[in-house]
């Protein structure tokens, strides 16, 4: 492999590693309630 092959893996393993990061810090347990109370807001009729 060239340095440019090199540089492409590497950025690209860079990626998924920051995209993966990301997935867990925001579906970790702590924050679901957080993350799904817009969910359950917007369903919720406006009647109530």
């Amino acid at each position: 492999m060239t340095g440019g092959g090199w540089a492409y893996l590497l950025f690209t393993v860079a990626l998924g590693a920051v995209f993966a990061g990301i997935v867990v810090f925001y579906f970790d347990r702590r924050r679901r309630d957080r993350v799904e109370a817009p969910k359950y807001r917007m369903l919720k009729d406006d009647d109530e």
